[in-house]
């Protein structure tokens, strides 16, 4: 029995062309601020990766600042844009934000900071007027994710930066989920800062990047040397940046192919399920409009099951899956975005979310759908235990 990984957000196989890419710089050493030809030469590969990902992403070079990652990335924004010093302001969120947010935003409230986290509506939509009603005069900046992890849910960002553009107020956007599953331009956007990471888009883990808009000015968390215009000081990671700036562009090359096939293997494996189940037994979760949602994300709930119980046994027939955040895996609590959405609880917690990649498969899908529905039934059929006396 062969695996099937459908947890791309989670996390993505490498792309082989990445890490050809990466390689000679592995082992020929050099650090980029060294004037000897080894530093040069670094240097140069270190530019041509900003300068790629500042180009398929529609910003400019100087904007690029390489990360570890997107919780860096988003930590380096929340906390820069909220300053290092002076008095405790007001922070503008929503209520189905990646832990990576969540948790600086908590942080700042417990520091003084006022925090309005507005609601989503039943397909786990934002709305930016809702969100742009609760600025004040003492807000520091808003913030909206891109695209929702768990039902791919796509967020009125540039709605909610061109709102907030009138009142002076910076916004910034968690598009892990989205860069390299749609195309992302700053520019186009209006935000101040964004947020991206490289092992969702067949890139290396442990490389992200956070765009910064010319002339905005970040409290730093990090001092050092200064590298990255100081707000990342530090040694540049150049075989990941050139990792990560490889797999963007395969992407970039290939988005409209790989955004076809995409929808059409979510939607087979949606339509199979629902085939062999029926319909009161496969719900989806999220939006109903194809533009409002991940060409590659598939949250579906099945009714009166176990979550955990469904995702061990689906483990169990070499199917990939999760349940929500990987970075939340370990809570036992039931996913706070479906909780958002007002999901009803007999579908809260037997909610699976099924994610693809560029490596997937027709035949993947259909045996997915066949072994999924052969564990539900399973699942279902079975008699509940006695508990005794």
């Amino acid at each position: 029995m062969h695996p099937i990984y459908l947890d791309h957000n989670a996390t993505t196989p490498m792309d082989p062309d990445a890490l050809e890419a990466m390689r000679p710089h592995f082992l020929a050493g050099g650090n980029a601020e060294s004037r000897h030809a080894a530093g040069r030469s670094a240097r140069r590969a270190w530019e041509n990766a900003r300068e790629t990902v500042a180009r398929v992403l529609g910003a400019e070079a100087s904007e690029v600042i390489f990360t570890s990652g997107g919780t860096e990335s988003n930590n380096l924004a929340i906390f820069g844009l909220a300053g290092a010093e002076g008095s405790p302001g007001h922070v503008v969120t929503s209520t189905i934000e990646h832990p990576a947010i969540v948790e600086p935003v908590a942080r700042l409230e417990a520091a003084g900071f006022a925090v309005d986290r507005a609601p989503v509506d039943k397909q786990g939509l934002a709305d930016a007027g809702a969100l742009a009603q609760t600025f004040r005069e003492d807000t520091r900046f808003a913030t909206l994710m891109l695209a929702n992890n768990e039902t791919g849910a796509l967020q009125p960002v540039a709605t909610l930066a061109a709102l907030a553009g009138e009142r002076g107020i910076p916004v910034h956007t968690d598009a892990v989920q989205a860069v390299g599953r749609i195309p992302v331009d700053f520019r186009a956007l209006g935000v101040t800062t964004l947020a991206a990471s490289a092992h969702k888009f067949h890139g290396p883990v442990g490389v992200g990047v956070l765009l910064v808009k010319n002339g905005v000015r970040l409290g730093s968390r990090l001092f050092g040397g200064g590298q990255q215009q100081g707000r990342r000081p530090g040694t540049v990671a150049v075989p990941l940046a050139v990792g990560l700036a490889t797999a963007l562009q395969r992407w970039h090359d290939q988005a409209e192919a790989r955004t076809a096939r995409w929808k059409s293997l979510r939607d087979r494996l949606e339509s199979a399920l629902i085939a062999a189940l029926g319909p009161d037994r496969v719900v989806r979760n999220g939006p109903v409009a194809e533009n409002a949602r991940l060409p590659q994300t598939l949250n579906v709930g099945f009714p009166g099951l176990d979550g955990d119980a469904l995702l061990m046994q689906l483990d169990l027939a070499g199917i990939a899956a999760s349940l929500g955040s990987a970075c939340a895996s370990g809570s036992t609590r039931p996913s706070p975005t479906l909780m958002a959405m007002r999901v009803p609880d007999d579908r809260l917690r037997s909610s699976v979310r099924f994610s693809l990649g560029a490596g997937t498969t027709d035949t993947d899908i259909d045996e997915a759908a066949r072994r999924i529905a052969e564990v539900v039934r399973r699942i279902a059929d079975s008699p509940i235990p006695d508990a005794g006396p």
